[in-house]
């Protein structure tokens, strides 16, 4: 890609709200049912019928708005946008154009806090499928009426990397605070991109093309520099970069040419009059924020001031928030921050990858756990033994206690301190050579001499112990 050019990027995020009936009527939310099964007389645009706004949408968007630090207007009111679409039974949507639920606000990533323009509640369309049928496109309504919010950033994206780090941040706070799934395969969660280029230095934008329907956040960074690159060959080549439509192949990693872009006054905007405005207030809005939970970036601040984790082990706990509600569990019954972080983060994070679940389906109580790493940490149970015989042992049968099942492993390790010098003279023993080499300054063969006896022990030497008894014998 040219040096002498900027990207400039804009995204439109479609979110479907995590409601049980649909935005406008009682029809439920509910994926993957046979099609045409989620619909009604609202929902199919019959004569006479009238839409009644679901409350619950109206408070997920309010929550989302106040995790993003978005204003939240008092009065909000509902536009229908006019199109023909085959899978739009009214052929028109009922969104909101004038006065957006939600104004301004960011998302902060690593990279960048990528400004917002405003979030919109809106109603999904149907779905047209193209396969089902060698002869015909059939549709499916399921869809149509489905709650979104529509976030639409400010264009201050700058590179395709800007795009992914401000894609991942949303999915996951709209997991976090369970107002969407953010399944980008079900498309509950799907984006546009608005791509332009100019030259470097210069302020105004340049032509932009939207990149439609993106269904993951992997294709939206493969988009955006497929289309800067078509982009600024174009212009290269002395051509002209025509508004339009895009869609994209994942398989050539190209854009394709859909329709010239329509601008707002051809979907002829008006005031819905089947719904009137609705507001929103201060006392409806503390509620709301009362009930949130703390959010990510909150609780990794809390856990590396309060609790000393490092930055990259808070980041890894918050992840997912069911992973930073198990971690919090662990704090709150007495469990320390440093060795609760080390076991979620590597034996129980290498366990849920493996069966490839969250942290949902881990099968040991955040009491059980904590047994667990108090068998380690009083030194009872050494950490390897612990994360490769106990922890799956305890899987297995999570009910079980977790002292009597170490024992009947066999794995806790030996207080007796002649047991533990018999271990050690032995290792010695083994080893007059590497005894020499240790004593005249390669110090750092004592790991050795450890292994050593914790081999001979078959694990049920006490570290600590074996340790001082070594440096005595082998510095006396």
């Amino acid at each position: 890609m040219s040096s002498s050019y900027e990207i400039v990027v804009g995204l439109e995020v479609h979110i479907q709200l995590l409601t049980q009936t649909k935005l406008f009527c009682a029809d439920t939310t509910s994926f993957g049912l046979s099609p045409n099964s989620q619909v009604s007389p609202i929902s199919l645009a019959h004569p006479g019928t009238l839409p009644v706004l679901n409350k619950q949408a109206v408070a997920q968007a309010i929550k989302l708005g106040l995790a993003l630090n978005c204003q939240i207007a008092a009065v909000s009111h509902f536009d229908r946008k006019h199109y023909f679409y085959p899978d739009l039974p009214k052929a028109y949507q009922t969104t909101q154009l004038t006065e957006p639920i939600l104004v301004g606000g960011f998302v902060r990533t690593e990279l960048s806090d990528v400004p917002i323009h405003h979030i919109h509640l809106e109603e999904d369309a149907g779905k047209s499928v193209h396969d089902a049928d060698p002869l015909y496109s059939c549709i499916d309504l399921n869809r149509a009426g489905m709650p979104l919010l529509e976030l639409v950033t400010e264009p201050a994206i700058r590179s395709s990397d800007e795009a992914f780090a401000f894609l991942t941040e949303l999915r996951k706070l709209v997991r976090w605070l369970g107002v969407c799934d953010g399944n980008m395969e079900e498309g509950s969660l799907r984006c546009d991109a608005n791509i332009s280029v100019r030259l470097k230095g210069e302020t105004k934008l340049g032509t932009k093309v939207e990149v439609k329907n993106l269904n993951s956040i992997r294709n939206v960074k493969r988009a955006i520099d497929a289309e800067a690159q078509r982009q600024i060959q174009l212009l290269q080549n002395g051509g002209t970069i025509v508004q339009e439509t895009r869609g994209y192949n994942a398989d050539n990693n190209t854009t394709l040419p859909q329709r010239e872009k329509e601008e707002a006054n051809d979907y002829r905007y008006f005031p819905c009059p089947d719904l009137p405005p609705f507001t929103t207030t201060p006392e409806q809005i503390d509620n709301i924020r009362q009930a949130m939970p703390a959010l990510p970036q909150q609780l990794q601040q809390q856990w590396t001031t309060t609790h000393q984790l490092s930055v990259q082990d808070a980041q890894v706990l918050s992840e997912e928030k069911a992973l930073a509600d198990y971690f919090e569990a662990l704090l709150a019954i007495g469990t320390a921050a440093k060795p609760a972080a080390n076991w979620l983060i590597g034996p129980i994070k290498s366990w849920l990858n493996e069966q490839q679940v969250s942290i949902d389906a881990f099968p040991l109580s955040p009491a059980a756990l904590q047994s667990l790493i108090a068998l380690v940490q009083e030194g009872k149970v050494n950490f390897s033994m612990a994360a490769t015989k106990l922890l799956p042992a305890l899987i297995a049968t999570p009910d079980d206690d977790v002292a009597a099942l170490a024992q009947q492993l066999g794995i806790v390790q030996a207080d007796d301190s002649d047991a533990t010098e018999a271990w050690v003279n032995e290792a010695l023993a083994a080893m007059p050579d590497k005894v020499k080499e240790y004593q005249k300054g390669k110090k750092g063969l004592i790991g050795l001499f450890v292994g050593e006896v914790k081999k001979r022990s078959k694990g049920k030497a006490n570290p600590q112990l074996v340790t001082k008894l070594l440096e005595e014998k082998l510095n006396a």
